[in-house]
């Protein structure tokens, strides 16, 4: 069984959805100003076969019905427990055997929030669609139109959850390892709204003490697509200036825009694959966490 864990390409899938392996393609289209538009243009087009996954709705825990267990992170994008996400997994024919392939229109940007949670989950393979729906629609891909089927408790198979492949790391944790060697914060965020020049979401601007900088758009070339993995090394060894990729943890606003940086180190063969959920949305609003602002960590 062909096994694609970090990126793969329109080829790449197209072969996929030939051979008859065991696939489901999930559209995590979204936009934070227009939280229905990513639903909307699933409806208008999608990869065949491809269910829509809500950022808000399914990739999120916001006290909803579906929600059994308590979030597993704060933040204004809360992470669903290990449990609530099988059981959604389950209810779009998502089982341990399944290769999974998740894209949007964004950048990549929304999609890695699954990507992450199922290797949180423990499932390996998962991988991101390099370029995008734009990739797909400039390969000549198919597409079809319509709204995502609805979830059926009833389809066959199960997905049970394993050991987690990434770590999920809480507040508190990085509030004990602050400014300590064995923890490297680096934030995802636009580089104004870490210097705390501008903060459109969240109640205070600035960033974590000791967080290093790097947009997650940094990661794709001019073309759309993910850097080569050798460029994308370098300049991660750079930025991390002689700190030890093991102790790098990833975080932003609210966890979504970092994983574009777990997986381009994933990508670049260092690891680092350790995310704050909570992110930024969840520090500034913990009484007595002190806030950094301006250009130095």
């Amino acid at each position: 069984m062909t096994h694609h864990g970090t990126l793969i390409s329109v080829a790449e899938l197209e072969q996929l959805m030939r051979s008859g392996q065991r696939l489901r393609t999930f559209d995590c289209s979204f936009d934070l100003g227009n939280p229905s538009a990513g639903s909307d243009q699933f409806v208008q087009g999608h990869i065949p076969g491809a269910r829509h996954a809500h950022l808000d709705h399914d990739l999120s825990a916001h006290g909803t019905a579906n929600s059994t267990h308590p979030p597993a992170s704060g933040g204004r994008h809360p992470l669903p427990a290990r449990e609530d996400l099988a059981r959604w997994l389950t209810s779009h024919g998502v089982d341990n055997d399944t290769q999974v392939v998740v894209y949007d229109r964004q950048g990549q940007n929304y999609c890695g929030r699954l990507w992450w949670m199922l290797k949180w989950c423990g499932h390996d393979a998962v991988a991101v669609l390099d370029g995008g729906w734009q990739a797909w629609l400039a390969a000549g891909g198919a597409s079809e139109t319509g709204p995502t089927p609805p979830p059926d408790p009833g389809a066959p198979g199960g997905f049970a959850l394993k050991p987690p492949l990434v770590e999920l790391v809480t507040t508190a944790t990085v509030q004990q390892r602050l400014q300590q060697p064995g923890q490297t914060l680096i934030d995802a965020r636009a580089t104004p709204r870490y210097r705390g020049d501008v903060e459109p979401l969240d109640p205070v601007a600035g960033h974590i003490p000791g967080a290093l900088n790097r947009p997650f758009s940094l990661n794709l070339g001019a073309d759309g697509f993910f850097k080569p993995a050798a460029q994308l090394r370098a300049e991660f060894v750079a930025l991390l200036a002689g700190r030890d990729p093991a102790t790098v943890v990833h975080h932003c606003g609210s966890g979504v825009s970092a994983v574009p940086n777990v997986l381009a180190m994933a990508v670049a063969g260092l690891g680092g694959q350790a995310l704050y959920a909570g992110s930024w949305s969840e520090w500034c609003r913990t009484p007595g966490l002190p806030v950094a602002t301006g250009d130095g960590a």
